[in-house]
């Protein structure tokens, strides 16, 4: 039986190759892209499944508001939270807590230092929180005790050659002091797929060691509640109901937090948030962010892709399938006098189905195992493994798989099982109306979707590009940016830099040098409250710090507004600040001229002495920070050199050797400061290529779709045509007569399409602190493209009918 109705099924496939091909073809794209989306999704929602107890763990997010007003909100919180917590609440079973510091390491045995940006100072307890795998060393004691770091089997390997390395020692020069680090162990490179990247840990002991000699920071990173750079995770007991210990957090910060005078005296409120642990990757977009996350709505829109360009496919067969059943009438007229059951009828149909669809996913199959490595290159996931998805969305899509084969089979298969032979037989069968509805219907679905897609795809682009082309306020083009000294004391620091870069202006290919605590596109951490002293009610807030040295308004071409720059010819200037005007605007100054002379205070009083432009030091993403800009010459994070175009190799070589003749001890690393800056649109930029990519591969299915059936529906008219000409018809009508029912069809798609995909795309939008109106034009070019493609895919077969020779048409019936 099964072979007989593969025969047939084979035989009934082949007598239609074009339509068979199109199906195929059409559904194996739809399968291959859902495959690929969906191993996206899968792969980007996998994030710290891996950890055991991550069920249990969540991290805290701090808020602060003043005058009920949020002022910012951040990933990391106060290192006295956790302890307290676990005082204080009897689920609270663990807590540990990470602040990263950059470190520069070196194995002198060997003379090889690296600067290492991808560790954290961590409690002990945050190897078992953070399922970090011990391959040697001990959990209870590898970060037990002050000057003690743990490696991974990479690092180990980077610095010794081997990752047997437990009891061997590293040093760390740094500000602060050198330390001789002791390895307490090597644990397994931590998975890409985490919100953390883990090369290293040093024991939490040792910050408390490190601050111990700072007078009154003694224990600054136990016990306090002002310095909010710890990102604090919380061990729940198992049972504990984390919405119900989520609402006794705000007495908490009551408790510890928003009791004192300043706080209630500007009325200034902390409150604490928490994120389950799996989910800080996709729904987690705040301040101070480990690493940067992904978009949950960016792979819930992907996911749905994945879906729509399927279903489009199966629209196809289902359409042409129906559009098919005049042809195949009489097959089961035959069938049913020669004594075919209605439910043999509906199997046969059924299978040829399922053979389609069969032969669709062998192909897709074949085509995703080749495309992967593309894929995740474009997606900017070349540690993604080639193919993988999780158990999962093998399930949902072996589900939705067979579900669609059988829906997309079902109607088919009892529309034609169910003609009557007599009528049939006698000729008098025609397609049904009801038949047509649902053929029609399915085209507007179709080409409603393809509308959103193609609209989607325009505001996609238009958002991007405005992001990347609006002024920034800052002039950051040619710059090259080199990551600042660690290796010299701060005592030492001023007597090298000052030459270094006297040296460096001697070269005629660099214009100017600046140094500076942060640079554009990097988020700034110093953060600090201030209040204005002359006016008290004019109000306070939290400024993002920023210390440079005299050179780095002019160099950045920053624009004053009132006021002066710092000035060497200014000895005071140690005590002044300059702000941005969103700065002045919360300080409560009416305009830049007011603002000049002003006295603001954090408990360390400054003078105003310049109020600038407001500009853009992260992407358009996020709204400008009220900016707070301080004179620090000891300034070393970065050092920003604004050089000529001409030999940009050789400028670059030239600054290595002066960088190794003053600083020996430090690695020589740079990057251009536009590309840095346009990192922060990379992920926007890989949203834009996938949509465009999936959405132009959606639009092309639904065209396999509308060409099949219209080259169908121009077979059935054949004759019609014939007649048509040998009454005079010009070929222009005939085109007309034969494509207008589809592009009515298009039309109505475009007017039940555009204020869906206005009411998509507008939520979109609201992901982003500066963004685009959308415009009319957009839905009027999206409708303008959808119906030049329906009508180029209709026009070939309506010209190609129109010009046949009617004699021939006439003879064919």
């Amino acid at each position: 039986m099964i072979l007989n109705y593969f025969t047939i099924g084979m035989r009934n496939l082949l007598k239609r190759k074009g339509y068979t091909a199109l199906n195929i073809l059409g559904l194996a794209i739809g399968i291959a892209c859902c495959l690929l989306i969906f191993q996206y999704v899968s792969y980007e929602r996998s994030y710290d499944t891996f950890q055991a107890k991550s069920p249990q763990i969540v991290r805290l997010r701090l808020d602060q508001s003043k005058q009920g007003k949020l002022m910012w909100q951040s990933a990391t919180s106060y290192p006295g939270i956790g302890p307290a917590l676990k005082r204080d609440y009897p689920e609270v079973e663990n807590y540990c807590r990470l602040i990263d510091d950059e470190l520069l390491l070196s194995n002198d045995a060997k003379h090889i230092k690296f600067s290492e940006t991808k560790g954290y100072y961590a409690d002990p307890s945050a190897i078992n929180m953070l399922d970090v795998q011990l391959l040697s060393g001990s959990a209870a004691s590898a970060l037990k005790g002050p000057n003690k770091i743990i490696v991974s089997q990479s690092m180990a390997k980077k610095y010794f050659g081997t990752d047997d390395v437990l009891g061997k020692t590293l040093l760390a020069r740094g500000t602060r002091a050198n330390e001789t680090f002791q390895i307490g162990g090597v644990f397994k490179d931590y998975p890409f797929n985490s919100h953390l990247i883990l090369d290293y840990m040093v024991s939490y002991a040792t910050l408390v060691s490190e601050l111990a000699g700072g007078g009154d920071k003694t224990d600054l990173a136990n016990t306090a509640f002002n310095w909010y750079d710890f990102y604090t995770y919380i061990q729940l007991k198992p049972g504990t109901d984390a919405q119900q210990f989520q609402a006794k957090l705000s007495g908490f910060t009551d408790k510890y937090i928003n009791k004192t005078d300043y706080r209630k005296a500007n009325n200034i409120k902390d409150r604490l948030y928490t994120i389950p642990f799996r989910d800080i990757h996709l729904l987690s977009n705040y301040n101070q962010e480990a690493e940067v996350n992904g978009s949950g709505s960016a792979v819930n829109f992907m996911f749905l892709i994945g879906f729509i360009i399927l279903a489009i496919a199966w629209i196809n067969y289902i359409n042409l399938s129906t559009a098919r059943s005049v042809e195949r009438a009489k097959e089961v007229g035959v069938r049913k006098v020669l004594g075919a059951a209605k439910s043999t009828l509906i199997r046969l149909f059924m299978f040829e189905n399922m053979l389609l669809n069969f032969m669709a996913i062998v192909i897709a199959a074949i085509a995703v195992v080749a495309l992967t490595p593309w894929f995740n290159s474009l997606m900017g996931r070349e540690s993604a493994p080639d193919f993988s998805m999780s158990a999962k969305y093998w399930l949902i899509f072996s589900g939705m798989f067979l579900a669609g084969t059988l829906l997309s089979g079902l109607y088919p298969a009892f529309i034609l099982s169910g003609y009557q032979p007599v009528a049939v037989l006698k000729g008098a069968f025609k397609n049904t109306s009801g038949g047509l509805l649902l053929r029609k219907s399915l085209i507007v679905v179709q080409f409603s979707i393809s509308v959103i897609l193609i609209a989607g795809t325009i505001i996609v682009y238009q958002q991007v590009s405005f992001m990347r082309s609006q002024k920034l306020g800052v002039d950051i083009n040619q710059t090259l940016v080199l990551n600042g000294v660690q290796s010299i004391s701060d005592s030492l620091y001023l007597n090298s830099l000052q030459p270094f870069k006297a040296d460096l202006l001697k070269n005629k290919g660099i214009k100017s040098m600046t140094v500076s605590t942060s640079v554009m596109g990097k988020e700034i951490y110093w953060t600090t409250s201030y209040q204005s002293l002359d006016h008290k009610e004019l109000g306070s807030g939290t400024l993002y710090r920023l210390g440079v040295d005299y050179d780095f308004l002019s160099q950045f071409k920053i624009k004053l507004l009132s006021g002066r720059d710092f000035s060497k010819d200014f000895p005071t200037d140690k005590k002044a600040a300059i702000i941005n005007e969103n700065a002045m605007v919360q300080l409560g100054f009416k305009n830049p001229e007011d603002a000049i002379g002003r006295k603001i205070s954090n408990g360390d009083t400054m003078t105003v002495i310049g109020v600038i432009q407001s500009f853009h030091h992260l992407g358009l993403q996020k709204p400008i920070d009220p900016q707070l800009i301080t004179l620090r010459l000891d300034a070393r994070q970065a050092y920003s050199i604004k050089l000529q175009t001409a030999d940009l190799t050789g400028t670059i070589a030239s600054v290595k050797t002066t960088w190794d003749k003053y600083f020996p001890n430090d690695p020589f690393n740079y990057f251009f400061l536009d590309d840095q800056f346009n990192t922060q649109y990379k992920s926007d930029q890989q949203f834009g290529k996938v949509f465009t990519l999936f959405a132009s591969l959606a639009i092309l299915i639904a065209c396999f779709g509308l060409l099949g059936l219209s080259a169908y529906n121009i077979l059935q008219r054949t004759k019609e045509v014939g007649i048509r000409k040998v009454l005079g018809a010009s070929t222009k009508s005939v085109v007309y007569i034969l494509s207008k029912d589809f592009m009515t069809l298009v039309v109505i798609s475009f007017v039940i399409s555009a204020p869906i995909s206005w009411l998509v795309m507008h939520n979109w939008l609201q992901g982003f602190a500066y963004r685009i109106n959308i415009s009319l034009w957009v839905f009027a070019a999206a409708g303008i493209i959808s119906v030049a493609i329906a009508l180029c895919t209709i026009s070939f077969q309506a010209i190609k009918a129109a010009l046949t020779n009617p004699v021939r048409s006439l003879r064919s019936e």
